[in-house]
């Protein structure tokens, strides 16, 4: 007999996300001229992935048109459902999905008070771990040092089953492989230790992406088990690389918008407490050195221009030269501005934010995302200008009222 799958309705209305799939809103217009290429970029993070949803949402109400999505973790789910919905449908499946996630601890309404908070959120965490998140994971029947060796409880704390049937239930595959957005997602292999890129538009072949890509990119140890796929077993792609950033800059092909969510920002204070102290720690581990690599990019840029330069100097014979083409042909291919939007941990939270699933810190970080937008979009006259003038650079936003920008 086949099992049922359980009754999951992603386009369930709710006071706190109303239904937005049965008639397309009304989009503003953004103040910035896009390119062709517009790509969105999801860091891993666990529970503070709904600060991306928040970010998809504004930008979605600003007009802007994603075409290509890369996630690694839960930056990957995120991806998944947006490049695998019609348009008008990702919103109410993000918000569906988050909804889900945080069923398990319902919203209260606490004050601004920062110990409070701090009790509530680590009391939330506690709850997570102890009984797991409805439509994730949920925690094993048996400890894992009773479980038969190499099976997937002896080697996890979790079983994550129940992310699978949540998968199916808010995202079309065959939407997902063959429509409009791009997708790629990225695991690392158990046994070599080598990250692998899954995408819809590789430049070695498509891949037919489904569930087990998308959970694999997840399956972050110990608590959650490898997925197997063809073969190979693969855990999250955060413990090598927590942002899929350097495989959008190598397979760029033209002009392109990047706006890179990161979800542990590089940069923090000097921890006061230990909870100070797990929390910088995660920070510093999975932030992936986001400006690193955009700054060996920028750097790589301006060879390549002074490359450009000095072969368009060369004799008429000398440019049309073997050696002359085959550099030209190692060139970057248009150009690249890349909007950085990173979360910032509230005072209250612990080295335990990114599996703290509660409903009210799952709205505060949609808000949260929502905001980032719109501190950009102030700013939007200096990336547009870039733009349209043609260069590349990088924008940062590091306090609420500062955008930095690092040109090639």
């Amino acid at each position: 007999m086949a099992r049922a799958k359980p009754i999951l309705h992603c386009d369930m209305a709710d006071s706190e996300f109303p239904r937005q799939d049965a008639k397309p809103a009304r989009r503003a217009r953004t103040p910035l001229p896009l390119p062709r290429e517009v790509a969105l970029l999801l860091q891993g993070g666990g529970a503070l992935g709904s600060f991306q949803s928040g970010v998809y949402e504004r930008l979605d109400e600003l007009g802007v048109d994603v075409t290509w999505v890369a996630g690694i973790s839960i930056g990957a789910v995120n991806a998944a459902i947006i490049a695998g919905n019609e348009p008008h449908r990702r919103l109410s499946r993000l918000k569906k999905f988050w909804y889900t996630l945080s069923g398990g601890i319902p919203n209260m309404i606490l004050p601004e008070i920062d110990h409070i908070r701090e009790a509530a959120h680590l009391g939330a965490a506690a709850t997570v771990a102890s009984f797991g998140v409805p439509g994730m994971f949920r925690p094993r029947l048996w400890p894992a040092m009773l479980m038969p060796e190499g099976t997937p409880g002896a080697i996890s704390f979790y079983d994550t089953a129940p992310l699978k049937d949540t998968l199916d239930a808010c995202v079309d595959w065959d939407l997902l492989n063959d429509g409009p957005v791009r997708l790629s997602v990225g695991a690392v292999d158990v046994e070599t230790g080598n990250f692998a890129y899954w995408d819809t538009r590789g430049p070695g072949g498509n891949t037919r992406i489904d569930a087990r890509h998308i959970m694999a990119s997840g399956a972050l140890p110990p608590g959650l088990p490898p997925v197997e796929i063809d073969g190979r077993w693969y855990w999250d792609g955060g413990l090598v690389s927590n942002t899929p950033l350097a495989h959008v800059l190598t397979h760029q092909t033209e002009d392109m918008l990047v706006f890179q969510v990161d979800l542990f920002p590089a940069e923090g204070p000097m921890p006061r407490q230990m909870t100070d102290v797990y929390s910088r720690m995660k920070d510093v581990q999975y932030s992936s050195r986001t400006r690193q690599v955009t700054d060996q990019y920028l750097r790589l840029r301006r060879e390549h221009g002074a490359i450009k330069a000095l072969l368009d100097k060369l004799p008429p014979q000398l440019q049309d030269s073997a050696e002359a083409q085959e550099l030209r042909q190692c060139l970057d291919q248009g150009t690249v501005n890349i909007v950085h939007l990173i979360y910032r941990s509230r005072a209250w939270e612990s080295g335990a934010k990114d599996f703290e699933f509660s409903r009210a810190t799952m709205l505060d970080h949609w808000s949260q995302g929502r905001e980032a937008v719109e501190e950009v979009m102030h700013k939007g006259d200096l990336i547009a200008r870039n733009i349209l003038d043609g260069k590349s650079a990088t924008f940062d936003l590091d306090e609420p009222d500062h955008l930095k920008e690092k040109k090639a």
